[in-house]
């Protein structure tokens, strides 16, 4: 029987069928009434697990097998050096693939970055973990490949209509991520591995023209006739272009302020602040999995979860199953906490970012928070709660918890459990830390966990620990950009693009985001 080779058949099978070919053929075979003996050689193109309503499964996307094709494709040609040249600024995911999109063009570009490549950029979060050291410059959040390259790479996105998914994911794979990427509906690289990934990448792109540079920190930009015509860094140096890409990341609160004392237009968006919660991952899975807990198909157990709390977003974030927290602060004296897992995800622990919605009025109704006002309000709210918590830990990164039954009685904890996290945990009270602004959030955070425990039975317990604080879920400040041409509506030339730049909120989405802004370029460039 022959199947259209574009065709997509949906199956269900079980746990113990996911990697059967025999059982899902004969699915495939049930589905469109024929033989199994029939079918065609079939290849499975995604696969979902589906742990809802008590019953355990996947769901596969099955198609008739094609020809293997070359992954990334195009790949980046040799960059014309002698034509227009583009300055990117940040190699995390939306400067990467927007050097990445250049090249295939044969754009030239020059990627600046103020961290370190992947391997010296270890030293510095080994400081951070073991002797809560921040170093400005190179840590969780800066760095090559960006705050993604220590935060598990998760690849789920919604941006489907901003670019083309595939492409991103194929690119990745081609560099060294998992094939699983390919299939999974929810896929994921791991801290561990993404790093090479990420190198691959750039020494691609060096192999074609591309310059890249690390410790190399931008502190102003080079106009020349009103147009962002390059950068300055912090040696005193240069380096100039025809077009300046600003891919710097939700953490790059230096660079916001130097454009807004450069008069470049910015804007305030909603945001979200909260606390990481930590479970034992058994406990996860068991309430996940239930009497299929331990099959050897099924990986660590995740959740998603989403109230309505008094107008505003409760929800997880960036949850890592099998993973660990670990401490993302950017700055001496704040106090910062995110979340990674390694390909295998097998820590015995889970956490997540449980985390409130903040809208503009909230963030001018923060009273203990000064300049509050106007576009960089929210960081300075982001700010004096980071303080807040790394006051409450005691220095060192020793960060703020509260068990979770404690906190959902109003009171502190005088103990709290094991951790993953390796700085250290300070028992306390989470709530001083939360409400030192003048927010509601700790009885926002309350109500919505309240809600999240008679959505999975357990998950409210003595064994679960909320610590403080979850800041960075994206970037509070919009580097407001004309819709069509992608440019600063106020600075031509400057290009801001994804998650620092108020356009993105993960790796695929982040790296769309890229390289959506390149191909804008490269079609102003064959304009002029």
């Amino acid at each position: 029987m022959r199947i259209d080779p574009d065709r997509d058949i949906e199956v269900e099978v079980g746990l113990d069928e996911a990697s059967d070919e025999v059982a899902i053929r004969a699915a495939v075979a049930q589905k469109i009434a024929a033989s199994p003996a029939d079918l065609p050689a079939l290849e499975v193109r995604r696969r979902v697990l589906d742990a809802r309503r008590g019953r355990v499964r996947f769901h596969l996307t099955v198609g008739a097998a094609g020809e293997s094709r070359e992954l990334g494709l195009p790949h980046p040609r040799e960059v014309d050096v002698r034509g227009p040249r583009v300055v990117v600024v940040g190699d995390g995911p939306a400067g990467l693939f927007c050097a990445y999109q250049l090249a295939r063009d044969g754009i030239a570009s020059i990627v600046v970055d103020r961290g370190k490549p992947v391997q010296p950029r270890r030293h510095d979060l080994a400081g951070l973990n073991k002797r809560g050291e921040v170093d400005a410059d190179s840590n969780y959040c800066f760095g090559e490949g960006g705050a993604g390259t220590y935060s598990d790479g998760k690849l789920y996105t919604r941006a489907h209509k901003r670019g083309d998914v595939r492409d991103v994911i194929e690119v990745l794979a081609l560099h060294g991520a998992p094939d699983a990427i390919l299939i999974e509906g929810r896929p994921h690289i791991g801290s561990n591995k993404l790093p090479v990934v990420v190198s691959a990448m750039r020494a691609r792109l060096e192999s074609v023209g591309v310059e890249v540079r690390f410790g190399a920190r931008v502190v102003d930009l080079v106009v020349d006739g009103g147009r962002a015509a390059g950068v300055v860094l912090a040696d005193g140096s240069s380096v100039t272009g025809d077009a300046v890409v600003l891919a710097t990341g939700h953490s790059a609160r230096d660079v916001i302020a130097m454009l807004a004392a450069r008069g470049v237009a910015l804007e305030p968006k909603p945001f979200a602040l909260g606390v990481r919660i930590e479970h034992p991952q058994p406990l996860i899975n068991q309430i996940q999995y239930g009497r299929a807990v331990g099959h050897a198909a099924l990986p660590a157990a995740s959740y998603r979860l989403a109230e309505q709390v008094g107008g505003r977003g409760v929800f997880s974030f960036c949850m890592c199953p099998g993973g660990w927290v670990v401490p993302a602060s950017t700055e001496p004296g704040g106090l910062v906490v995110n979340g990674m897992s390694l390909s295998r995800r097998d820590s015995v622990f889970a956490n997540s970012g449980i985390v409130v919605g903040i809208e503009g009025g909230d963030v001018a109704a923060a009273t203990a928070v000064a300049d509050r006002g106007g576009a960089l309000g929210g960081i300075a709210l982001q700010r004096h709660i980071e303080m807040a918590a790394f006051v409450a830990g005691g220095g060192a990164l020793r960060a703020p918890a509260t068990r979770v039954t404690d906190f959902l009685e109003r009171r502190g904890s005088s103990t709290v459990p094991e951790s993953s996290y390796l700085p250290g945990l300070a028992a306390g009270d989470i709530t001083e830390v939360l409400e030192s602004s003048g927010l509601p959030l700790a009885g926002r955070l309350r109500a919505g966990i309240r809600a999240f425990g008679k959505t999975l039975r357990g998950y409210l317990t003595d064994e679960a620990v909320l610590i403080a604080t979850e800041s960075r879920t994206s970037s509070p400040v919009r580097v407001t950009r004309d819709a069509a041409s992608l440019e600063s509506i106020s600075m031509p030339g400057l290009y801001p693009t994804g998650e620092g730049a108020g356009y993105a909120g993960g790796i695929v989405s982040a790296a769309l985001d890229g390289m959506r802004v390149a191909r804008q370029i490269v079609a102003t460039f064959a304009a002029q």
